[in-house]
C-alpha cells in the first residue's frame, strides 16, 4: 500500500609533555586547577541533568506532538447503519482516535486496528475508536461494518462522499489519500495516511501516532493521555 507520510562539545584538551612540579609556572598549575573545577562542575551537571532526564523522557509520548492541534472537524459522513455522522458531535469530550483507511489495504489499516484493539484490551480507558473510510467506492456501510467487526464491534465505521471524506482530511491537516488509478480493474491501491490521529477531551488533536506504534507504547500512553490536564499551555 502507498502510504503518505514521516556533536558533543567538551572543554579543548590542555597539557604538554611531563616535567618535574619545581618547573611549572604557578599561573599553568592555577590554570589546571581551575579547568579541574570546571570539569567537576561540567559533570555534576550533566549528572543531575540526567537524572531528572530520566522523569522527562517518562513523560514523552511515542506519539508525535500536534501543534498547532487540529479541533474535531464537522463531518457529514455517515456511520454503518446509514445514519448521518458528524465526528465532532458524535464523540465530542471523548478520547478519540481516528484513523482514515480502507478495508481492501493489504497491511497498514489491519494492523492499527488490530493493535488499537489488543492496546485497549489491557487499560481501563474509555476510549472511542473511529475507522473512516479512504475508498467509498468500494467500502459500503454494510462491507465497512463486517470488517470492523473482526476487530471489534464498538469500532465506528463512517463513509460518505469523496468530498466529504476529502474536507474531513483537509480539516485535521491529514494528507489527502489518492486512489491509484492506472489500476486496470477494481484491485487498486489506496495512498493514504497510517496515523491514528488522538482528539482529547478538549477536542483537539494533540497527539499523533504512526504505523509501527507498538503495543506497549499504546498501553502506556493510553492512561497518561486520559489523564492529561490538556490544554495550549501544557502537552
Amino acid at each position: 500500500m502507498a502510504v503518505t507520510f514521516e556533536t558533543d562539545a567538551g572543554p579543548g584538551d590542555a597539557g604538554g609533555p611531563g616535567r618535574p612540579s619545581s618547573g611549572v609556572p604557578r599561573s599553568t598549575i592555577v590554570a589546571f586547577a581551575v579547568g579541574g573545577l570546571i570539569l567537576l562542575a561540567i559533570a555534576a551537571t550533566a549528572f543531575a541533568w540526567r537524572d531528572e532526564g530520566g522523569g522527562s523522557e517518562r513523560s514523552s509520548w511515542a506519539g508525535r506532538v500536534l501543534d498547532p492541534a487540529p479541533a474535531r472537524p464537522v463531518t457529514d459522513l455517515v456511520d454503518t447503519s446509514g445514519a448521518p455522522f458528524d465526528l465532532a458531535d458524535a464523540t465530542r469530550g471523548r478520547l478519540t482516535l481516528v484513523f482514515f483507511g480502507y478495508t481492501n489495504c493489504p497491511d497498514i489499516c489491519s494492523i492499527q486496528m488490530a493493535t488499537l484493539k489488543q492496546s485497549l484490551d489491557r487499560v481501563e480507558v474509555p476510549a472511542t475508536v473511529v475507522f473512516i473510510t479512504t475508498d467509498p467506492a468500494r467500502d459500503t456501510p454494510e462491507r465497512l461494518r463486517s470488517w470492523l467487526d473482526s476487530f471489534d464491534a464498538s469500532f465506528i465505521g463512517a463513509t460518505g462522499t469523496s468530498g466529504a471524506i476529502e474536507r474531513a482530511q483537509r480539516d485535521m491537516g491529514v494528507t489527502v489519500a489518492v486512489a491509484d488509478t492506472t489500476s486496470p480493474d477494481e484491485n487498486y491501491t489506496v495512498g493514504h495516511s497510517s496515523a491514528v490521529y488522538v482528539f482529547t477531551a478538549d477536542d483537539l488533536a494533540h497527539l499523533a501516532y504512526p504505523a509501527g506504534t507498538r503495543q506497549e507504547d499504546w498501553v502506556d500512553d493510553l492512561p497518561r493521555i486520559a489523564d492529561e490536564p490538556w490544554s495550549e499551555t501544557k502537552r
